[in-house]
């Protein structure tokens, strides 16, 4: 699985994602503009000594991922969608997109894959989980879909 994170602000959210994705063995995909620097101490401590174990990659837009890798399944998480997570059969290797903290992804974005959107339920009040546990939730779910494959 890769998980893509557009425009990220907090760095200790990025790092307890980072962690998250060594130990499932995932990519982590990093949009631009970042609102840290990834010498951050925030961000590395929050990763402890998982750095070496992490696939990650750069990207200057969302765009580019998706023309890097066509045929790829995209999943939008996003508190607009009509459809839960839980809904959606997804691919080995899909990419999970969840957007910056403060705004979550741009309409932009959002109207490029309207068909694969998908939210996690909440009550109505309130406004959103912590991004990290948000990746946890989808990206937990996507790997029960394949008997967590590779995992102890």
């Amino acid at each position: 699985m890769n998980i893509v994170l557009v425009e990220p602000e907090i760095p200790a959210n990025t790092g307890n994602i980072a962690r998250t994705c060594a130990v499932t063995g995932c990519a982590l995909h990093l949009v631009r503009p970042l609102g840290f620097s990834t010498d951050d101490k925030y961000l590395k401590r929050a990763g402890l000594d998982y750095w070496r174990l992490l696939e990650i990659h750069y990207y200057d837009s969302f765009f580019e991922i998706v023309n890097e890798n066509p045929g790829r399944s995209f999943y939008l998480v996003t508190k607009r969608a009509t459809r839960s997570y839980t809904s959606v059969c997804y691919n080995p290797g899909s990419y999970l997109v969840f957007g910056k903290e403060t705004m979550g992804l741009s309409q932009e974005i959002l109207d490029t894959l309207p068909e694969n959107q998908v939210r996690i339920p909440m009550i109505g009040e309130a406004r959103s989980l912590n991004l990290a546990n948000s990746v946890a939730v989808v990206l937990f779910e996507a790997l029960r879909q394949h008997d967590f494959t590779g995992l102890k």
